[in-house]
């Protein structure tokens, strides 16, 4: 197979999967909308009232703001692993997929336009959050920290719909997509610090809340923000960017091995 051939092949599946979710946009983009115009008012406006600031880095941050990275991260991971989940599943409900597997398109070309239209999605998702986040509160930008923030966003969108391949290639109907993305990807993003710092948990639960990959993903986000972390950015952004080059390297040793591809 030609570099070319497979250049072409790699991004007609992209443009594919990119175009599938751009023209339904009452599906892609008005949900994500309307839900967190809601978290922004209850959470931000209603309770922010409430609570006021949050004291982190030193600073006392107003909790509306505070809280706006990790709805972003929510937003962001959350639609990466469904596109990407949903693409693959969908074509093995339907038997097209078949058409990817017989191209001449090398198997790791072949995850990385689905990893690329998912993660794609994940950051426009993302963006739309964050202006309506600036609706309803302002962000400095002179503490934003322009290398994290778009590095932290990549490697979670990059990570999410990685792992929304596995989930695709591992449904069985699905009821499965629906399982993992409202009973483990959500959950682990409430309990990662998104309406709360872990430093105001108490022992042991601050402890075991490092144990949990999202508290890295948005304290890295709010650090790219805000300028404030709980953890060392530079530390989570390398622990990341390894987790995502693992699963992407699963992801493409299940394609050759024909996971949950052939009967």
């Amino acid at each position: 197979m030609s570099l070319v051939s497979g250049l072409t092949g790699f991004k007609t599946l992209t443009k594919r999967e990119i175009l599938r979710f751009l023209r339904r946009p009452r599906n892609t983009f008005v949900p994500p909308f309307v839900t967190n115009v809601l978290y922004f008012s209850v959470f931000g406006v209603i309770l922010g009232g409430r609570v006021g600031s949050v004291r982190a880095g030193g600073q006392s941050i107003p909790y509306i703001l505070y809280i706006l990275p990790g709805l972003v991260v929510l937003g962001a991971i959350a639609n990466a692993f469904e596109n990407s989940s949903f693409s693959i599943f969908h074509g093995r409900w339907n038997e097209y997929i078949e058409e990817a597997l017989t191209s001449p398109m090398s198997y790791s070309r072949m995850v990385a336009a689905y990893i690329v239209s998912g993660a794609t999605r994940g950051l426009l998702v993302g963006a739309l959050i964050a202006v309506v986040g600036a609706f309803f509160t302002h962000v400095d930008l002179a503490g934003v920290r322009p290398f994290y923030l778009v590095a932290f966003a990549l490697v979670i969108t990059v990570l999410f719909s990685s792992i929304g391949v596995v989930g695709g290639l591992w449904a069985d109907d699905w009821d499965n997509l629906t399982m993992m993305n409202q009973f483990i990807v959500r959950p682990l993003v409430f309990f990662g610090g998104v309406f709360y710092s872990i430093r105001e948990l108490p022992s042991p639960y601050q402890e075991l809340s490092l144990l949990n990959p999202m508290v890295y993903m948005v304290n890295g986000v709010r650090y790219g923000f805000l300028g404030v972390s709980e953890v060392d950015p530079t530390v989570s952004l390398a622990v990341l960017s390894a987790m995502t080059v693992a699963v992407v390297a699963l992801d493409v040793a299940l394609f050759r091995r024909g996971y949950g591809l052939t009967d």
